[in-house]
C-alpha cells in the first residue's frame, strides 16, 4: 500500500513525523508538505505561479520527503502526480483540532478532500495544543487504531480524525454545526502599527454525538465526511413548490 502523508503545519511539524511513524506500519510512505505553514489555507489552490517540490531539509526515517511551495490541496495533487498513485491520504497530524465549523477552513482538511476528489481514500488527523507540544507516544496506538479501522472499510471515502490529549476510547460522530462568535480583536504590533485577530469561539455548548462532544469527553473524535454539500431537505422542499420541468429529475 502507498501512503502519501501531507499536513497544513508544514514540513518542520513535529505532528507530522509522529503520522509518518504511524503511517509505515501500513505500507509505503511518501511525505509531501508545505515548505511553510498553511494553517486555515481551506481548499486554495496555487494557478498563478509554478509550484516546485523539493527534497526535505530534515529527515524523515526510512521515508522519503518533499517540501512544496504550495497550499495543503498542492502537495496532495503534486504528490500523488509524482508518484504516478497512492492508496491512502493522510493529512496531518494537525497542531490544533478541527471540529465542527473549522472543517470549512481548515487546511489539513482540505489536503485530505483533495485525496478524495482525485478517488483516493483520505483521511484527516487533529489534536488540540496547549502550552506544551502533544504526547506523541500516547496518541501513537491511538492513531494507528484509527487508519486500521478506515482500511478496513473497502469503500473509498473521507474522514476526519480528532484526538484528545489522553484518549479514553474511541466513538464515530457527526459534524457539531454551531455558530461561533467571529470576534474582530484588534491589537498594536511593536511598531505601533494596528492589526486585527479574527476569532472563532463557539457559542452554544457540544451536542452529545458530535465530534466536539467526543473530543471534549476524553474521546477520539472518527466522523466520515462526503464531498457533495447538497442540503437534500432544502432541495426537495424547493422543486415541489416551484416543480419547474427541468428540476423534477433530480427527487429521483
Amino acid at each position: 500500500m502507498r501512503i502519501l502523508v501531507t499536513n497544513d503545519d508544514g514540513i518542520y511539524s513535529p505532528g507530522i513525523a509522529a503520522l509518518a511513524r504511524a503511517a509505515l506500519k501500513f505500507g509505503e510512505v511518501r511525505v509531501v508538505a508545505p515548505d511553510v505553514e498553511q494553517s486555515s489555507m481551506g481548499h486554495a489552490v496555487t494557478h498563478s505561479k509554478p509550484l516546485t517540490c523539493k527534497r526535505s531539509p530534515i529527515e524523515f526515517p526510512g521515508i522519503e520527503a518533499y517540501r512544496v511551495n504550495g497550499t495543503p490541496a498542492d502537495c496532495v495533487a503534486l504528490g500523488t502526480h509524482l508518484w504516478d498513485h497512492a492508496d491512502l491520504v493522510l493529512s496531518g497530524i494537525n497542531m490544533g483540532p478541527n471540529l465542527g465549523n473549522s472543517m470549512w477552513h481548515s487546511g489539513t482538511l482540505a489536503a485530505a478532500k483533495q485525496g478524495a476528489l482525485l478517488g483516493i481514500k483520505a483521511v484527516a488527523l487533529s489534536t488540540p495544543v496547549g502550552k506544551t507540544e502533544p504526547n506523541w507516544e500516547i496518541l501513537a496506538p491511538f492513531v494507528e487504531e484509527a487508519i486500521s479501522l478506515l482500511l478496513d472499510n473497502p469503500a473509498l471515502g473521507l474522514y476526519n480524525v480528532n484526538l484528545p490529549p489522553d484518549p479514553k476510547g474511541v466513538q464515530w460522530t457527526r459534524q457539531s454545526v454551531r455558530l461561533y462568535d467571529g470576534r474582530i480583536v484588534p491589537g498594536t504590533d511593536p511598531m505601533g502599527r494596528k492589526h486585527y485577530w479574527f476569532t472563532v469561539t463557539p457559542l452554544e455548548p457540544a451536542e452529545e454525538g458530535t465530534d466536539r462532544w467526543a473530543v471534549e469527553n476524553g474521546f477520539v473524535s472518527i466522523t466520515p465526511l462526503r464531498l457533495d454539500l447538497t442540503h437534500e431537505e432544502e432541495l426537495k422542499k424547493a422543486v415541489e413548490k416551484n416543480p419547474v420541468e427541468s428540476s423534477r429529475e433530480v427527487l429521483k
